[in-house]
């Protein structure tokens, strides 16, 4: 094995270790809570429960394609992204 190879040997050695540690840290968990919120957002239905990134937290009265209509009151409804619902409860 050549000299200029066996002193790199451990430096690569360390950059693989540390691009392992960072993906089962960082990008796999990340990937995993993106599946779980596509999934909320998927099986949402009138009549759920939700809060908003904002802190609203209202019932869903109607669902469109990427809008919800958030019912926080009574009489009170508002208009939203789909992509603004960050989780659901589940009562």
């Amino acid at each position: 094995m050549p000299d200029a190879l066996r002193s790199m040997a451990p430096m690569l050695l360390f950059l693989v270790v540390a691009y392992g540690a960072m993906y089962l840290m960082l990008i796999r968990p990340q990937q995993r809570q993106h599946r779980e919120r596509v999934k909320m957002l998927k099986e949402m239905k009138k009549g759920d429960r939700v809060v908003t990134s904002g802190g609203l937290i209202g019932w869903v009265a109607g669902l469109k394609d990427d809008t919800i209509k958030l019912r926080l009151a009574e009489k009170v409804e508002v208009e939203i992204e789909k992509s603004a619902i960050t989780r659901m409860f589940r009562e």
